[in-house]
């Protein structure tokens, strides 16, 4: 099984949130994501779990450091800040996301970032084909084939 590193320095906001979106949208004997941070806070804020549960997931654990051996494995690393805090192996491919850290965002704002989020989420995992379901425009092709059938 592949894994996939959500990587911020304090891992309590992107990283989590994008963990959990990829999570639920793959199929864990594929793949699976984890987060972490090089200097992780001691809670999640509770505007972060309030959005990730109003579309059914859940951030409220506490953030993680990550462990080096965890960026070693990985099938890819995806960082959100701070790059000169990440020993990334060069033989790992890396994404680096340009999202603002939502912990200072007035709700609204949040989510729409949250949001934005789980489209650069989706766009991953369908990008490498690790979906649970199929895309809705291959089940609008298949629906229109068997209508023809």
């Amino acid at each position: 099984m592949k894994t996939v590193v959500f990587a911020s320095v304090h891992d309590a906001a992107r990283s989590k949130m994008a963990a959990a979106f990829f999570n639920a949208f793959t199929m864990p004997s594929l793949v699976r994501a984890v987060s972490g941070g090089t200097r992780p806070l001691l809670w999640v804020a509770p505007e972060i779990v309030q959005v990730m549960n109003e579309v059914g997931l859940d951030v409220s654990g506490r953030p993680q450091v990550l462990p080096p051996d965890a960026l070693e494995r990985a099938a890819l690393i995806v960082t959100f800040a701070d790059e000169g805090a990440w020993r990334r192996p060069a033989a790992v491919p890396h994404e680096s996301w340009d999202l603002p850290d939502p912990r200072s965002l007035p709700i609204d704002r949040l989510r729409e970032m949250r949001d934005r989020l789980r489209e650069r989420v989706w766009r991953l995992v369908a990008r490498q084909g690790w979906y649970k379901l199929q895309p809705v425009r291959m089940l609008r092709f298949s629906a229109e084939q068997t209508q023809h059938a």
